[in-house]
Order: C-alpha cells, then sequence, then structure tokens
C-alpha cells in the first residue's frame, strides 16, 4: 500500500524545484493556451464532479492528447464500450458525460478527492496513470516528463517498466505550471 501523504509530499517538494526544460516551453505553452482556451467546457464537468478544471484539461491531454471524442478515463472513443482500462465503460452521449464517469466512477475516483493543494493534485494525477513509479522511488512521467525533474524510464505497457524508455508527452506538472501563468484563476499555490 502506498501511503498517499508521503506522494504528495514528495510531489509538493518536487513542484517547488521543478521547471520546464527549456527546449519545451514554446511546445508546452501551445498546448497550455489550447486547454485554457477550453476552460468553459471542463469548468462544465468540474461543477459537477468538484475535480478542478485544470486537472480535468491535463488528464485530457494526457489522455487523448485533448481529443474531445475520447473519453477521459482511458482514451477510448466515448460512443463505444471502451476496450482499455477501465473497460465496459460507455457508450456515453457526450464527452462531458464520459468524463463525469471517468471522474466520479472509476479509479482513482478523483471526484472522491478532497486535497487540492498542488501536492494534493499531483498525487491524484500520479494516481491516475498508477503508483509503481512511486514503488520504485521515481517521478512519475505522467506527472513530471518535459521537467527537470524526470530524465527516463517508463511503463510501456501495464505492468511492464523499461528504465530507458522515455515518455515524449507533456507531463502535467508542466502544463499545470505553464497554465497557471496564462490563467490566473488557477490557485496561486500552484504558479511555478
Amino acid at each position: 500500500m502506498v501511503d498517499l501523504t508521503k506522494l504528495t509530499a514528495a510531489n509538493a517538494a518536487r513542484w517547488n524545484k521543478a521547471s520546464v526544460l527549456p527546449s519545451l516551453i514554446h511546445l508546452v505553452d501551445s498546448v497550455a493556451h489550447r486547454l485554457v482556451d477550453a476552460k468553459d467546457r471542463y469548468e462544465k464537468v468540474s461543477a459537477s464532479t468538484h475535480v478542478p478544471w485544470p486537472v480535468i484539461a491535463v488528464i485530457h491531454e494526457r489522455e487523448s492528447s485533448q481529443s474531445w471524442k475520447a473519453s477521459l478515463a482511458q482514451g477510448d472513443p466515448y460512443d463505444h464500450v471502451s476496450v482499455h482500462v477501465p473497460r465496459g465503460r460507455g457508450p456515453f452521449g457526450s464527452w462531458e458525460e464520459a468524463a463525469e464517469d471517468a471522474l466520479v466512477i472509476c479509479p482513482p475516483h478523483a471526484a472522491k478527492w478532497d486535497d487540492w493543494s498542488i501536492g494534493g493534485a499531483l498525487c491524484l494525477l500520479e494516481q491516475y496513470n498508477g503508483l509503481g513509479y512511486f514503488r520504485m522511488g521515481i517521478p512519475s512521467p505522467y506527472v513530471w516528463a518535459s521537467t527537470d525533474q524526470y530524465v527516463k524510464g517508463k511503463y510501456i505497457a501495464d505492468g511492464h517498466f523499461d528504465p530507458n524508455a522515455i515518455d515524449h508527452q507533456l507531463g502535467a506538472a508542466a502544463l499545470l505550471a505553464r497554465m497557471s501563468l496564462i490563467d490566473k484563476t488557477i490557485p496561486q499555490e500552484w504558479h511555478p
């Protein structure tokens, strides 16, 4: 069993010293602007789930490159029954309906999470992808890719870790940091 209090503290400490890799700032900013531009849609889901809209946005980016045709749960088309974990979800009538299902019904049950400090938000995001990295004592690429806190190591399939694989997706922490520079309504604690 993972001590989520320790994970929250570790992620908060890492946040305080992290920076986006200079070579990726332009790309991260471009995606961050795209996510902030969709704030209204994320806020609708946030209103029904109580998950902060920036968290929903970065999950959406990580799971499906912000495809409005894909479920927030795993990136499968929301209007079909999902085949990836969590399997058997859907079909849903809209992206918002699928997103609510992902946040309320599917692990890690983000709608039940109550620690929305930056450490808590990053802890929830890490749970969204799995806690194997924390168990190994390394930064989760889901959270830390594209920052100076992550170098390499990635689960390339369920239960199969490759210490040399590199996650080329933008990490949730980098996106949150750059989004907070664009939208000042994001909690001050979340500003780099």
